[in-house]
């Protein structure tokens, strides 16, 4: 067998429930987890995660917090049924919990970091007219030229935000240009447009503003060298020192994601096996068609857990997985 990677989702991954089922299988995690956060940052952040509304749960000040609590929780639930992981990587908001994973953060520091980012880039969206779209059937080169197009046609900006797939790109800006970006993408023959439902321009130079404030929150909080090898979305890089790692931090906020980068360069150094730590499904599917042959698996809740537990473990379980997927 080849090697395990961990990925971990980001922003939009976030559902009402989520975590739910593991913490009455695995109670424990309530008062390692879920108390504690609660108590950090002063909300009811446990309730919101299990019951929403899912209004709340969208809001980024919560959403952010959110997912990486869910994260987080479900790593340890891995990490106590003997499934460790050969490489690590986080898809954006996703970073700080493979960071988490990879032994540079302690998990309540990377919950506050996630909370402050949260509010800055609510700060952001709140005096920018911003969102986000996804454009499926285009190359990356297709959607840059578009994003000129747009751009000198509205005089605001719009920007790639993400390359999260061979066809598929996520694009960033003022909701004009955005708007002005969907059309341009229908005509070039797009199979689809879906405005994401994140509630603001994340990852472009709108974010430029809040960097050094952010970068100040960044300093406050201890590094460690990372003890798994951990690759970065910001440039699709190996996070090889705790300085690095603070580095693309800082970066990600204007930055594109190179997810496509990422999983490749986890694939061509011998990862055959994802693992989705976290809610959603979205990076598995990706990794899965960005990695063909590779097994994929999911931890949204206890069964796919289970199932990845069996399927990664070496031994009678894996080969039990094995033969009932074939």
């Amino acid at each position: 067998m080849g090697r395990v990677a961990f990925v971990f989702p980001g922003q939009g991954s976030q559902r009402v429930g989520m975590g739910a089922d593991l913490t009455k299988h695995w109670p424990y995690l309530i008062d390692t987890y879920y108390g504690p956060a609660d108590e950090i940052l002063g909300l009811p952040l446990s309730s919101l995660c299990w019951e929403g509304p899912a209004e709340t749960l969208r809001d980024m000040r919560i959403t952010q917090p959110a997912v990486l609590l869910t994260s987080v929780a479900t790593l340890d639930v891995l990490r106590t049924q003997g499934v460790w992981p050969d490489a690590v990587a986080g898809h954006s908001l996703g970073e700080f919990s493979a960071l988490v994973c990879a032994g540079v953060l302690e998990w309540r520091d990377a919950l506050r970091l996630v909370r402050v980012r949260g509010e800055l880039m609510t700060s952001v969206t709140e005096q920018v007219p911003g969102k986000m779209a996804a454009v499926v059937g285009l190359t990356l080169d297709q959607v840059e030229e578009l994003c000129g197009r747009a751009a000198a046609d509205t005089g605001e900006v719009v920007e790639i935000a993400n390359h999260n797939d061979i066809t598929q790109v996520v694009i960033s800006g003022r909701v004009g240009a955005v708007d002005r970006l969907v059309e341009l993408v229908h005509d070039a023959g797009a199979d689809r447009v879906v405005v994401l439902e994140i509630g603001g321009p994340a990852h472009c130079s709108l974010m430029g503003g809040i960097e050094e404030e952010f970068a100040a929150a960044l300093d406050d909080v201890e590094f460690r060298e990372p003890v798994v090898p951990m690759y970065s979305g910001s440039g699709g890089e190996a996070v090889t020192s705790a300085a690095r790692a603070r580095k693309f931090l800082r970066r990600q906020l204007t930055g594109r994601v190179l997810w496509t980068d990422v999983v490749g360069r986890m694939a061509a150094e011998g990862v055959d096996r994802f693992v989705e730590v976290g809610p959603g499904k979205v990076l598995s599917r990706l990794c899965g068609r960005l990695a063909p042959g590779a097994q994929t698996h999911r931890t949204n809740d206890v069964h796919q857990v289970k199932l990845a537990v069996d399927a990664v473990l070496p031994g009678e379980g894996g080969e039990r997985h094995a033969r009932q997927t074939r």
